[in-house]
């Protein structure tokens, strides 16, 4: 080939160089065409489409973000205080601020012993939260008066003042229970509950 020649260009076939395709398969709803479409005019296996209502995006949404009170009263509340620490590390379930008012929150962890005399006191905390708003029950003071059951000054339970939506066993439940409490409740609010 001499040096004045050119090489002869190929002319760009829109079909083959600029459309990018994506591989066909033989699993379901990887690539394959659909036999039949679900809706006339959209195709199931477009990626850039979803199908949901308005309430399961927005329970989504809720569930994806809670903003927890929290509400330690005894040493159920060390263990709540870890779970937000770096080892640990709630932020991964959008939880990373403990709100001090309950007007921004809608999530209560009532960690520890509650007492009769704190308990009017909870129950208007509780009034106070937006709704929607969800209770976990941290450790067994709060689920069931634990230790301290036959006390005349423990309450029997916080389920007795406010509805619980999970209850965290332990005496004190270990981060990693309020983690798995949380991630139970994420499946709740997701659901509608």
């Amino acid at each position: 080939m001499a040096i004045d020649e050119k090489t002869p260009v190929r002319p760009i076939d829109f079909e083959e160089d600029v459309i990018q395709r994506r591989p066909l398969t033989t699993q379901t709803g990887l690539g394959a065409p659909d036999a039949v479409s679900a809706t006339p005019g959209v195709l199931a296996n477009d990626d850039n489409i979803v199908f949901t209502t308005v309430n399961n995006l927005v329970n989504w949404a809720r569930s994806r973000s809670p903003w927890p009170l929290g509400y330690g009263l005894a040493c159920c509340a060390i263990e709540m205080i870890s779970a937000s620490m770096a080892h640990h590390d709630t932020a991964r379930f959008g939880m990373e601020v403990f709100r001090s008012s309950p007007r921004q929150a809608d999530v209560m962890i009532v960690a520890g012993t509650v007492t009769h005399k704190m308990a009017p006191r909870l129950r208007r905390l509780y009034e106070q939260m937006p709704e929607p708003k969800w209770v976990i029950a941290m450790g067994n003071c709060a689920s069931s008066g634990g230790e301290f059951w036959d006390s005349y000054a423990t309450l029997q339970g916080v389920d007795t003042i406010v509805p619980v939506d999970v209850y965290v066993p332990g005496c004190p439940p270990r981060p990693e229970a309020l983690l798995e409490g949380l991630l139970r409740l994420r499946e709740k609010i997701a659901k509608g509950g």
